[in-house]
């Protein structure tokens, strides 16, 4: 089995980002506040590599559609659907909680930190399904532009 470079390398830094969120809460429920401070940063740094490489491969490359069974396509679609909103609300408060972590505004920080640390487990968790489902379970489709990919058209 082969599967393609870029997105390997960008599901990896998808899944890191995940992992360092993780060290990152295990940090501050321990008040290791510079460690937390650290590895956040990490964390976000993991996840713009991946973004980056992501819109890269998008406009140079395009993504590839599905390529498993037509009955299908249809629960990968709603799935693919899925991820992309939550990776996009997952980013924005990934955002919010960096500056307001920085900021140090922490009564915000606090509230929204463990909102964004969950949506940010299920963006990875669903963002690795759609690599899976699109280059190890089913071999990927044409490669077209992210319009064509996610709406079949």
């Amino acid at each position: 089995m082969s599967v393609p470079i870029l997105p390997t390398i960008s599901t990896f830094f998808i899944v890191l980002s995940a992992v360092l969120v993780a060290i990152g809460w295990t940090q501050i429920r321990r008040r290791k506040i510079e460690s937390h401070k650290k590895t956040m940063l990490a964390a976000g740094v993991s996840a713009l590599l991946f973004f980056i490489i992501y819109i890269s491969r998008t406009v140079f490359i395009g993504n590839t559609s599905f390529g498993g069974p037509d009955n299908l396509k249809i629960f990968y679609t709603v799935f693919l659907i899925f991820h992309i909103f939550l990776a996009t609300v997952g980013a924005v408060f990934g955002l919010v909680s960096i500056w307001t972590g920085l900021k140090d505004v922490q009564p915000r920080h606090r509230k929204i930190g463990p909102v964004t640390s969950i949506i940010w487990f299920f963006t990875a968790i669903t963002g690795v399904m759609v690599y899976l489902l699109l280059y190890v379970f089913y071999k990927g489709g044409e490669t077209v532009s992210v319009f064509r990919a996610i709406l079949g058209y």
